[in-house]
């Protein structure tokens, strides 16, 4: 779910100043999960507060409920796994009402995070008139408030590593004080006694590259995986091998059948699920088709 860059830079981004490396330290160690209820529903996005960090903080049109959950809480800086509008797409919001807090992105994602505009057009494509019920409004963030990652970044008590294959700008963090993992959509989406699946939408899926950010954020040995759709997994192999098994089934199955056959089979899947509305939600079944339809179509 969420708009996509689609951009394939390679490098450093321009126009994006690295931000200071110094970080002040939080006093705590608590680990929150934040249901910010897209559209009123449960399990569908999930923002995390650790140590004063907040990973992935939603879209802006659940800006309301994320602050009224904070409450008295400040967050010290937002740390975005990519810029999705549902994971990062309150980011301008917040940084406007905090001008200070700075803002964590991998580098192929800091510009567009700085001037949204192409992520918008090219989120406009999929959802066309419900871009601002979905969304909100995305607000930019200024360039001096963006700490811009690279392939792996210590941050203070969390550790960074790029982690494409869902999105070509992806990144995971370890915080190792808890041991958690928050992987964004690397780790793929699970949403109650759901299978663990993985999300595919256009434009920017790689299965090779996927399938070795599976295998990085396993080798942090994670006390769990905190994936934004949704909740704290602890059963850390398991998950990870139902990411590759799923990715094992269905990405073939996108060659072999027509998008109504993909998207029956797919549904028949995830029947049993107690969740089938939040799963939905967070994963669009005609999505998941086209991404990796457009990943073969790029591979013949």
């Amino acid at each position: 779910m969420g708009a996509r860059a689609g951009e394939r830079a390679r490098g450093p981004s321009r126009g994006v100043a690295r931000a200071p490396r110094p970080l002040v330290p939080g006093p705590g160690r608590a680990v929150r999960l934040i249901d910010v209820r897209h559209l009123g529903r449960e399990h569908v996005i999930g923002a995390w507060l650790v140590d004063g960090v907040l990973v992935d903080p939603g879209p802006a049109s659940t800006v309301d409920t994320l602050l009224a959950e904070l409450g008295d809480e400040r967050p010290r800086a937002l740390a975005l796994t990519h810029i999705h509008l549902d994971h990062g797409g309150a980011a301008g919001t917040l940084v406007r009402r905090w001008p200070d807090l700075e803002v964590w992105v991998h580098e192929r994602g800091a510009p567009h995070l700085a001037d949204p505009s192409r992520l918008l057009r090219s989120a406009a494509r999929l959802y066309g008139d419900d871009m601002d019920r979905l969304w909100g409004e995305t607000l930019p963030v200024p360039r001096e408030r963006i700490r811009v990652l690279g392939d792996s970044d210590r941050l203070g008590d969390f550790r960074s590593a790029y982690t494409p294959g869902h999105a070509s700008h992806h990144v995971s963090y370890l915080h190792e004080p808890s041991g958690m993992a928050f992987t964004g959509d690397a780790a793929g989406v699970r949403v109650g006694d759901g299978p663990v699946m993985a999300p595919t939408p256009p434009p920017d899926v790689d299965l090779e590259a996927w399938r070795s950010s599976l295998d990085l954020i396993e080798s942090w040995a994670p006390a769990a995986v905190a994936p934004t759709h949704f909740g704290r997994h602890e059963d850390v192999r398991a998950h990870l091998d139902g990411v590759r098994a799923y990715l094992d089934e269905w990405a073939p199955r996108a060659r072999e059948l027509d998008r109504d056959a993909w998207i029956a089979a797919w549904r028949e899947h995830i029947a049993p699920a107690g969740e089938v509305p939040a799963i939905e939600q967070a994963m669009p079944p005609d999505q998941q088709w086209m991404g990796l339809d457009r990943y073969w179509s790029g591979r013949e």
